[in-house]
């Protein structure tokens, strides 16, 4: 491919006598990758299932795997029970190495398209406050489907810039994740579109994003909370460089050495005369690693002042809401006692130490239950894929080998003589979708813009 003549120099100057060996980079082939997902299985039981005979770790994420193209988990039934999610390699990283707990208070604060935070909610084990935003408006519809297909229970989906959110909820969060907006050097060699938006914007008008960001998440943070910034770009000036000037800025941050494995290498503060400990931040290199370009930085606040944020406040029962109950008890096991929150009819499981989220444009707050009409309860889609089968009473039961399988994600109604009600379809115990059986058929429940093409 052709790259700008500007850049070129700019590689040439930082990397010197690696430059050939990256420039012949962009003739191997682009990595492609996997994640399993561990909120509905284990390493070992995915083990056990695992369709694909191309699989091969990758050694900075032991849920990541790479995967050759021909073997297509788009289009497998597994991918639709939520059991993996397609991510390139090297943006495993930025997930992989900010330390999460359960029970942790989690901000993805450019995360669309959601990889990164359906990465770290796995990593929470359903437990504590995960906000994934993205400023982006068509973006985020595609975050909030990652996020349901992957089965997240204690997320909220919204849709702010960085400077309202630090307006609403200063010193909420023990860890943030900065995927920042970037001049996307890194991914040249897998989108070459990117030369072109390169070109457009530059360096500096990112690097000012990046800046504004960074200044609101110190805002959003705990007095000894952590950051983790990265960009997908080779740009000092937006790595190292934006890092040494924010570090200028606050003393009371300090860069916490992140250890490098399969091919990733240390930072570069030499690149631009900047503090020697961003030496303990990482980059990936395509000549280096089997991924792309990506730099990763993770910052601990050690002292400072955070602001206190007001709590969602009280929420009712899932026994307050008759309709609701009543279908709860026939077709699930789901506590009566279960926190929920009804907006606008609909029906939701918020987390219980979740932020006051009035001001806030909030796409979903929180795990949609269903939606009360008429009298009667109305089941979500995404109820399914958040439990496991065992949560419901009602299953049907396919294996990979029934077509049957194929047919429900197309949307077919399948002729299946069952006792009138809900049904949980599964494959090979996994929870797909709701059906409806009626005069011996399935009515197919599953969403018109989730069906396989």
């Amino acid at each position: 491919m052709k790259l700008p003549v500007a850049f070129e120099e700019k590689m040439k100057r930082l990397l010197k006598d690696e430059y050939e060996a990256y420039l012949a980079s962009y003739k191997l082939p682009k990595y492609q990758g996997l994640r399993v997902n561990t909120l509905k299985l284990s390493l070992e039981e995915w083990e056990k299932i695992n369709p694909f005979t191309s699989l091969k770790t990758v050694p900075w994420c032991k849920e990541g795997f790479y995967y050759d193209a021909h073997e297509k988990p788009g289009k497998h039934p597994y991918y639709f029970a939520g059991l993996y999610y397609i991510q390139e390699p090297s943006a495993m990283s930025p997930g992989a190495y900010l330390p999460i707990e359960p029970g942790d208070r989690v901000l993805d604060m450019c995360a669309a398209p959601g990889g990164k935070s359906t990465q770290l909610a796995a990593r929470m084990k359903q437990e504590g406050v995960l906000v994934s935003n993205d400023i982006s408006a068509s973006r985020v519809k595609a975050l909030l489907k990652n996020l349901e297909n992957f089965g997240n229970r204690n997320g909220i989906v919204t849709s702010e810039t960085s400077e309202k959110l630090a307006s609403k909820w200063p010193g909420y969060f023990d860890k943030i994740l900065i995927d920042a907006p970037c001049s996307g050097e890194g991914m040249f060699r897998k989108n070459e579109s990117a030369t072109k938006s390169w070109e457009a914007y530059g360096v500096q008008h990112c690097a000012n994003l990046q800046r504004t960001i960074l200044e609101d998440a110190v805002t959003l943070l705990k007095s000894d909370g952590m950051i983790l910034y990265s960009t997908c770009t080779f740009s000092p000036e937006e790595n190292e460089g934006m890092i040494d000037e924010f570090l200028k800025k606050h003393p009371d941050f300090k860069v916490v050495p992140l250890t490098p494995v399969g091919g990733i290498s240390k930072g570069r503060p030499d690149f631009i005369d900047a503090d020697p400990q961003l030496e303990g931040a990482l980059r990936l290199w395509p000549h280096h690693l089997e991924g792309e370009g990506h730099f990763v930085c993770l910052l601990q606040r050690t002292g400072g002042e955070a602001g206190k944020c007001p709590g969602y406040g009280k929420q009712k029962r899932l026994k307050d809401y008759p309709d609701a109950l009543a279908f709860m008890e026939q077709y699930t096991h789901l506590s009566a006692d279960m926190p929920v929150t009804e907006i606008s009819g609909k029906l939701y499981s918020i987390p219980e130490d979740a932020p006051d989220l009035k001001g806030v444009r909030v796409i979903r707050g929180g795990l949609l239950l269903g939606e009360l009409k008429n009298k009667r309860f109305e089941p979500s889609h995404v109820l399914t894929l958040a439990y496991p089968k065992e949560m419901f009473k009602q299953t049907i039961e396919w294996s990979l080998q029934d077509e049957a399988i194929m047919r429900y994600l197309k949307g077919e109604t399948i002729l299946c003589d069952r006792p009138k009600g809900y049904y949980v379809v599964c494959v090979d115990g996994y929870p797909l979708g709701w059906v409806k059986a009626q005069n011996g058929m399935l009515k197919n429940q599953y969403p018109a813009s989730w069906r396989l093409c």
